[in-house]
């Protein structure tokens, strides 16, 4: 059973086993003290060691040039197979169905090349409504481009009436009763304004079902829940790694393209030199002979600048234990929900409403709150040290992390996010 008390949420620190990792991360700083920084849905903190392997890349330009890709401690060319071990621990996959490459709306845009098919009356896709919005935009572009017209190919799937999430068997209905229109079926693991976990390997049997194609977009879900894509059979996925996977603004993406797909020459896919057989990469040839692993989807010559960055994190992953720091996420935010229960008992008024669902297997790291006077609480929680993220109309976002934040924190923000409450929603 937790407390709602400073002095319970210490003991928690002090049984925590991940607890000394928080000094593996730059802390910013508010008034001289670490701030509570709850954004790890939006931008992960910097692990300490970042600089460093981003310097050995530089230390490795300057003493070998372009000799940099085949000499040295860390050869450019063999990079990649640093960091697909503690990945594919981290999405459920085997190293070869996992490849790190370009940025997550690319990926997925290359992805549809290949696993959008639309044949005859089975042109559609079903999705989430209120994806993200760059997902919609790709997803868009992908009819258009055909000539088609997106309100009448495009399924979404949207809560009902009075209600926040959308309900695992409206989803599955959705699915049945287009099930000879629908090509492919597209979600994110879990959506990015209510943190919504969606059950993926229901979606994925169900697509596969009708015979259509799953995906989804990992980018709120890599690193901060558990995942068997290999298990669940999904077709698909992607995701970035500067939120829950702490690679830095802008990091580099990852893809999951499951095994049975990487000798499949009846597959379209946008080919690039860097997806070449590594046996004739550099026989210059005209013809393309894809890598018989997610490796064969890669387009152009990746960064080490950005490879080092993930490198630095994906170690912490490693250090850590993949399976320790789901667990870990698990209890930081079943505690967070506890004293945010409490906040709301104290709050007649109804000001504090949770979207995100409290169930195990439906959430993760997120809550998503809904505060009357929103704006005015979301800035008194930034002018008291604060790092949560606004989301129009209403909602405010956090998402503590095992790997740097602490269940002293947790309590510490319900305390100010109450007395935020008490002077604008009276």
């Amino acid at each position: 059973m937790f407390e709602n008390s400073l002095e319970f949420a210490q003991q928690l620190d002090r049984n925590n086993d991940l607890k000394d990792f928080r000094n593996e991360f730059i802390i910013p700083q508010h008034n001289g003290k670490d701030a509570i920084y709850f954004l790890g849905n939006s931008l992960g903190l910097q692990p300490k060691r970042t600089a460093k392997f981003i310097q050995q890349v530089l230390d490795q330009w300057s003493n070998h040039g372009v000799e940099g890709f085949f000499r040295g401690n860390q050869p450019w060319m063999k990079y990649h197979e640093q960091l697909t071990k503690t990945l594919s621990k981290i999405v459920g996959a085997s190293p070869g169905e996992v490849v790190v490459m370009n940025q997550l709306t690319v990926n997925l845009h290359l992805m549809l090349a290949s696993f959008y098919e639309p044949q005859g009356r089975r042109k559609k896709i079903l999705c989430e409504a209120k994806a993200f919005p760059s997902d919609q935009y790709m997803l868009h572009s992908h009819v258009k481009q055909r000539g088609w017209d997106p309100d009448e190919i495009i399924i979404e799937v949207a809560p009902r009436e009075n209600e926040s999430l959308v309900r695992a068997e409206d989803i599955l209905s959705a699915i049945e009763q287009n099930k000879n229109e629908i090509v492919l079926v597209f979600f994110g693991g879990v959506n990015y304004y209510t943190g919504q976990v969606f059950n993926m390997q229901k979606i994925s049997k169900s697509a596969h079902d009708i015979g259509a194609k799953a995906g989804f977009d990992l980018a709120h879900a890599a690193a901060n829940i558990s995942l068997e894509l290999h298990d669940w059979d999904v077709d698909f996925a992607c995701w970035c790694s500067y939120k829950y996977l702490n690679s830095g603004p802008g990091a580099i993406g990852g893809c999951f393209i499951h095994e049975r797909y990487h000798d499949d020459p009846s597959l379209n896919r946008f080919a690039g030199w860097w997806g070449n057989k590594k046996e004739k990469q550099f026989l210059m040839q005209k013809e393309f002979e894809p890598e018989l692993s997610a490796e064969g989807w890669q387009l152009s010559t990746p960064s080490p600048l950005l490879y080092a960055m993930h490198n630095a994190s994906l170690q912490i992953f490693e250090e850590a234990g993949v399976e320790n720091v789901f667990k870990a996420n698990q209890s930081l935010n079943d505690y967070l929900w506890f004293v945010l229960e409490d906040v709301k008992t104290q709050t007649p008024n109804n000001d504090l409403q949770i979207i995100t669902p409290k169930q195990k297997n439906e959430k993760g790291c997120q809550i998503s709150m809904v505060v009357n006077n929103g704006k005015k609480v979301f800035d008194y929680l930034s002018e008291n040290g604060v790092y949560a993220d606004w989301r129009e109309p209403n909602v405010i976002r956090i998402a503590p992390v095992a790997l740097y934040n602490s269940f002293e924190e947790v309590w510490r923000f319900a305390q100010i996010l109450k007395s935020a409450i008490n002077q604008y929603c009276q």
